[in-house]
């Protein structure tokens, strides 16, 4: 068989893949890439729009959390109050709580432990993004492997679409980068497919990628397998058991243990300690800066006394630990702050692009088979 023949047939079989792929998932990876590109700048956007993600800073020490989490059961009687997070001194501190089976957020005054806000997350506008882009508003379980399976799928007509993208002739590559606007519509919407899908491929594969993720286990093992080329890091298990019924409680491990996390780590941006109930540690972390979720050192404490049982800070930890706790950043950009959000944003607005423009090309096609069948048929 020719070589000519051979790259027929490969562009053949990759078309019809391509094709009916993307009519098959074009509809999600529009909503995914959609709610992604709404979901960049999510921050920024709260703080223009919400004055309650703001206060006035003072020269003076944060509440206890125990304050805190008892307020909220004063407030919400039978809430359960599990997670307290600092963050820097011009915001506000809020309590993780269960309210009725519905999750909150309840921030408060982080020097007075004045109430300033009550967020319910199921009703809150950019978690409902959130949540489409990541289940599409299904159950978990059903929705995060609809939305992998499809993202799985994205990336094999990411390939395809590069076969199909691969000229014939050397010289045909610069034809193929470019989009020659002053065609007909329908010959712009094919280049533009075409030309755009091949640059923004690298990109998207990237995003799918990391987004992979926080669908399947298996490939955030894999981050972790990658980071570490496959060697064991026993130090990044972390399994303490707790006996607390021999212990007498100090009544206030949760301060303890907020108070030595502050004293060890006195210039992090974000901090958090999280009462996981007495048979379990009080977790605590801290985070160079406020709203960004890497670099963290953890910290773990005797839930009666307080007593630090293990530290695990950002340094010691493998680089597949980091590569897994880095991955949310890396898949919103804001790992490399506002260049890496700007590129997230469009990098999705053109992913969005293809499905769409994608399905007026099959569509114009086959406008364009159906009026020449009727033509020949009168």
């Amino acid at each position: 068989m020719s070589k000519k023949k051979k790259q027929h047939i490969w562009k053949k079989w990759a078309g019809r893949l391509h094709l009916w792929l993307g009519l098959l998932t074009g509809i999600i990876v529009f909503i995914v890439a959609v709610t992604g590109c709404i979901f960049v700048f999510h921050d920024e956007i709260q703080d223009l729009t919400r004055d309650w993600r703001k206060v006035t800073p003072r020269d003076a020490k944060f509440v206890a959390p125990s304050v805190l989490k008892n307020n909220v059961l004063e407030l919400f009687p039978g809430a359960d109050a599990s997670m307290v997070v600092y963050q820097t001194r011009e915001r506000p501190a809020h309590v993780f709580a269960i309210i009725e089976e519905s999750p909150h957020h309840i921030y408060f005054n982080p020097y007075t432990a004045e109430l300033a806000h009550v967020q319910d997350l199921e009703n809150d506008f950019f978690l409902i993004i959130e949540d489409l882009h990541m289940h599409l508003l299904l159950p978990e379980a059903i929705g995060k492997q609809i939305v992998g399976a499809s993202t799985l799928i994205f990336i094999l007509m990411l390939i395809t679409g590069i076969i199909l993208w691969w000229p014939k002739k050397k010289k045909s590559f610069k034809t193929n980068l470019k989009i020659k606007w002053n065609a007909r519509w329908r010959r712009v919407n094919y280049d533009w497919h075409r030309t755009t899908g091949f640059y923004v491929s690298f990109l998207a594969l990237f995003l799918a990628l990391t987004g992979l993720s926080f669908s399947y286990e298996w490939m955030n093992e894999g981050f972790y397998i990658l980071g570490n080329l496959g060697k064991e890091h026993p130090e990044d298990e972390i399994r303490l058991e707790i006996d607390s019924t021999t212990i007498e409680s100090t009544g206030n491990a949760l301060d303890i243990s907020m108070i030595k996390t502050f004293e060890m780590m006195p210039n992090s941006g974000m901090y958090f300690v999280w009462d996981q109930g007495p048979d379990a540690p009080v977790v605590t972390g801290a985070y160079p800066d406020a709203l960004e979720y890497d670099h963290q050192s953890n910290f773990y404490f005797h839930p009666a006394t307080g007593e630090l049982l293990k530290q695990h800070f950002y340094a010691d930890k493998s680089n597949g630990m980091k590569l897994q706790e880095m991955s949310y950043g890396l898949h919103t950009g804001q790992y490399f702050g506002l260049p890496g959000k700007i590129i997230a944003f469009f990098g999705s607005l053109f992913v969005a692009g293809l499905p769409v423009s994608g399905f007026m090309l099959w569509w114009g096609r086959r406008n364009k088979k159906k009026t020449r069948v009727e033509d020949v048929s009168r």
